[in-house]
């Protein structure tokens, strides 16, 4: 429970985000080191909804990390697991999904994303990205001589699929608690509009990042 919890219930605006999301999901997409995880489990946590990283769901389905996966049986055999994976947590009730940065590849996952609930890509520079990644050795696609060119291809081939969201959240540095504030204001502003009519309610863009 959030410390909002604790001293009574959730912050105003996170209440009415919640009640406006009723038995909906918010999903985030994006690149890797974009901040789907960090952002997701503290958005969750304002929310007082449950939190699912979908890379390490899988996993916890695979018995094995991803970078095994990828190494031992390739990566079909991890998109097929990443669309089953994702499939059976939206269809497991309202949450907070962190979905790994490739799956919006699938047809499938992507139409399960849309009929999930409000969808919302996280969007970085490609500098930042690189920085964020760099801080972890365990990014299979990325074990190459010129990780900036994966990155770069990655992006161009994903991002079609990723505008697709119902929104985007511009990365900077910034507090925590300020993302959260912003996203929160983010999904209100979109479901309020979408509420009262606005078939292709979309609210301009707001700046946000992944704190560090």
């Amino acid at each position: 429970m959030t410390s909002e919890n604790e001293a009574g219930g959730l912050k105003p605006m996170a209440r009415a985000v919640r009640h406006a999301l009723g038995r909906q999901s918010v999903i985030l997409v994006g690149m890797m080191g974009s901040g789907k995880s960090s952002i997701g489990r503290r958005l969750a946590t304002a929310l007082d909804l449950p939190f699912h990283d979908a890379d390490t769901e899988i996993e916890t389905a695979a018995g094995m990390t991803i970078e095994e996966m990828f190494r031992i049986h390739g990566e079909g055999y991890f998109r097929d697991g990443e669309e089953r994976v994702i499939r059976r947590l939206l269809q497991s009730g309202p949450q907070v999904l962190s979905t790994g940065g490739g799956s919006v590849i699938s047809p499938a996952t992507r139409a399960e994303i849309a009929r999930g609930g409000v969808s919302i890509w996280l969007h970085a520079p490609l500098d930042l990205l690189l920085q964020r990644v760099s801080r972890r050795d365990n990014r299979p696609l990325l074990k190459t001589d010129d990780p900036m060119a994966v990155l770069r291809r990655l992006l161009a081939q994903r991002e079609p699929f990723y505008a697709e969201s119902n929104l985007k959240f511009e990365s900077r540095d910034a507090p925590h608690e300020v993302i959260v504030d912003e996203i929160l204001d983010l999904i209100f502003a979109y479901l309020t509009a979408k509420e009262s009519g606005g078939a292709e309610a979309r609210p301009a863009d707001l700046q946000g990042s992944e704190p560090s």
